[in-house]
């Protein structure tokens, strides 16, 4: 079975202020709520996917506002091309 979430890019350890590990780029699947990375075990991370709000500046350039990062293994994760954008505010 292949992975879902294709890796898009690999950060290495220290491109993103604050973090000292490697950082994996990738995709979220449609409405995807959980992080689908797997370890060197085989064992699947399955935490939560947040809005990553306070993403460094050379991240957000890179790779656009709208990013999502796991809670566990810091992931990041970009949307899904065919899903409505959630970056406007909400209408009531």
């Amino acid at each position: 079975m292949s992975d879902p979430s294709p890796l898009i890019a690999e950060l290495p350890a220290g491109a993103i202020p604050g973090i000292a590990l490697v950082v994996k780029v990738k995709r979220r699947t449609a409405r995807m709520r959980a992080c689908s990375e797997m370890d060197a075990k085989a064992k699947l991370c399955a935490g939560h996917l947040k809005r990553w709000f306070t993403a460094p500046v050379a991240v957000t350039t890179e790779f656009g506002a709208e990013l999502y990062r796991c809670e566990k293994c810091h992931t990041i994760y970009l949307p899904h091309p065919e899903e409505q954008p959630r970056t406007g505010t909400l209408s009531w």
